[in-house]
């Protein structure tokens, strides 16, 4: 793991710890809601956050207009106030869109921004490769991009990521989904050019960090749980940081079923634990909570204790 104090070794920028990921709240009328956005910003700036990221597939940026990803971006960044750095995921686009929103990002405090694949699906590697090249090309401050075939239906091989970092310098963080397995060749293929975060919801937290990942990018919902356990381990306490993920790793199992079951529930637990009405609006297509589901979310709620903003 990362001294919290260092960057990264051999030129990768410093970032590193738990940022969780932003829900999209909507109000009755459809509408994003203000009010739940900051609850969350403040929620993450007071439990320990390292980091605070948004516009990632929790924050349903699928379902996002361009112009709500931009107010959405605005919002977090006028509320995190520069207090922690600000990773910005860019939703799936031509090189050109993605340019310009990764500038927005930077222009509004983003410290990274995350290039998800671009919408073509089907095509060889090298397609993908040379897309993530292209937008690399056009900026000039560090970039990430997010494996996650399991989510995107787009992978790049460890081999392809090492050769994107040898390229471009910029090119210093990476945003996985995968097993833990799966992260540690990457790791060992990249050489430690990139900080590696992990998302998941941070299921294998501690083999994670152990595996070199910087940190890891959950929802909102458990990561002050999860920043305890970054903290002992980065103290060498690998007892207690184990003792702590074994109490929250059934709320974060139980969030992460599946990524709609993320955003349905673990929405649900986020705004239960920061004290709000657990009435959420969904934006369709969405999965719609059940009875029993909704009795298990308060469970978890109660059980992590309170999160407050």
């Amino acid at each position: 793991m990362p001294d919290a104090d260092q960057p990264m070794s051999d030129g990768a920028a410093p970032f590193w710890g738990i940022y969780p990921m932003q829900y999209a709240c909507f109000g009755r009328e459809g509408k994003l809601e203000r009010e739940l956005t900051r609850a969350q910003v403040h929620a993450a700036v007071s439990g320990g956050a390292h980091g605070v990221a948004v516009l990632g597939l929790a924050t349903e940026v699928n379902k996002l207009s361009a112009d709500e990803r931009r107010t959405l971006v605005e919002w977090v960044a006028a509320d995190l106030g520069g207090r922690l750095p600000l990773a910005v995921t860019v939703a799936p686009g031509s090189v050109a869109d993605q340019v310009a929103a990764a500038r927005f990002a930077r222009s509004c405090g983003a410290a990274w921004v995350i290039l998800q694949p671009p919408p073509e699906r089907g095509e060889p590697e090298v397609f993908y490769r040379r897309h993530f090249a292209a937008v690399m090309d056009a900026l000039d401050f560090p970039v990430a991009i997010q494996n996650a075939p399991e989510y995107t239906e787009v992978g790049v091989s460890a081999e392809g990521i090492a050769e994107l970092a040898r390229a471009h310098a910029n090119f210093t963080v990476l945003k996985g989904e995968g097993p833990v397995t799966q992260i540690r060749r990457v790791i060992e293929e990249t050489g430690g050019r990139l900080a590696v975060f992990n998302g998941r919801n941070g299921q294998e937290l501690p083999d994670n960090l152990r595996a070199g990942c910087a940190g890891m990018i959950p929802a909102t919902d458990t990561f002050d749980w999860q920043v305890r356990v970054f903290a002992a381990m980065r103290a060498g306490n690998e007892v207690e940081a184990e003792a702590i993920y074994r109490e929250v790793l059934p709320a974060i199992i139980f969030g992460m079923q599946s990524l709609d079951a993320l955003i349905c529930y673990g929405k649900r637990i986020a705004l239960l634990r920061m004290g709000l009405d657990e009435t959420v609006y969904d934006r369709a297509p969405a999965l719609a909570p059940s009875a029993f589901g909704l009795e298990c979310a308060r469970r978890f709620a109660r059980a992590l204790g309170p999160l407050r903003g």
